[in-house]
């Protein structure tokens, strides 16, 4: 006889058979390599609505019900604002992936949206602090954010073209303001064009970020850096298919000893250090 599989079970196997290679090996591979989750944690896995969230949310349902480890996790969705249309679309996913959620408002989209000057940069700023301030409330120490290898190398790039510094986003990272609190990035190793095709082969549709911002400048891109970068590394890609993989291995391969100033810590060093000793 042969057995019939419930819709939520299908989509599942999409991800550890279809897409087994391109999502769930890489997202096992980043926990171990970086030791993103040890036993007795408790995660909150936030979700804005967006597909990576999403993804990263049922991934994590999964290997919390089949690991070893022991941990503990809640999925934590936060709606900083959002219209009906977004807010429902948001539960309905998660209700779809039978994700249980636990839900809570703020108004960081009045906040931000009131500001003329890197609106972007305080909402990111603003949503963050209240996804830790919530977190530590629910008794979790760690949050875990969607962000993946095309962020990942998009940020390195714009460090260095805009920021004027080598910098990377780490896959783990201590909170500065919520002692004991870390962010972990469970699809640190997930290239974004493998969750488009895992999104698009179930039928599912995600929202955007969903902001009164972005809705306006929705047709400008000129001012998206960001959007800039990707489009300067896709350009690359043709004649060097390896330039994504060569800006990751980048960040895992500095050669300090080259660099004429760094700082760890907070604190400045120099190639001139111990010069004259």
């Amino acid at each position: 006889m042969s057995r019939t599989f419930s819709p939520i079970q299908l989509l599942e196997q999409t991800i550890v058979r279809r897409y087994h290679e391109q999502l769930w090996s890489p997202f096992c591979k980043a926990i171990k390599r970086y030791q993103l989750i040890q036993p007795g944690d408790r995660i909150a896995v936030c979700i804005s609505g967006g597909k990576d969230s999403m993804l990263l949310a049922k991934m994590t349902q999964m290997l919390h019900r089949h690991t070893e480890i022991p941990f503990d996790v809640v999925y934590l969705i936060m709606d900083p604002g959002y219209n009906h249309e977004n807010r429902e679309r948001v539960e309905m996913n998660a209700k779809l992936l039978e994700i249980p959620y636990t839900i809570f408002e703020s108004d960081i989209f009045e906040v931000a949206n009131s500001q003329d000057k890197n609106p972007c940069f305080l909402c990111a700023r603003m949503r963050r602090g209240c996804l830790y301030r919530k977190a530590q409330e629910l008794g979790c120490n760690k949050i875990a954010l969607g962000h993946h290898f095309d962020d990942v190398i998009s940020t390195t790039v714009m460090a260095m073209f805009y920021g004027g510094q080598l910098q990377a986003m780490p896959p783990r990272l201590k909170a500065q303001n919520f002692p004991g609190m870390e962010l972990i990035r469970p699809l640190y190793l997930v290239h974004e064009e493998d969750i488009i095709a895992w999104k698009n082969a179930n039928h599912l549709q995600f929202i955007q970020c969903a902001c009164r911002f972005t809705e306006n400048a929705a047709h400008d891109h000129s001012d998206s850096k960001r959007l800039e970068v990707r489009n300067l590394i896709r350009q690359l890609k043709q004649t060097n298919p390896h330039i994504e993989d060569n800006i990751f291995a980048s960040i895992h391969n500095l050669q300090l000893d080259s660099m004429v100033a760094w700082k760890y810590h907070g604190e400045q060093h120099s190639c001139l250090d111990g010069m004259d000793a």
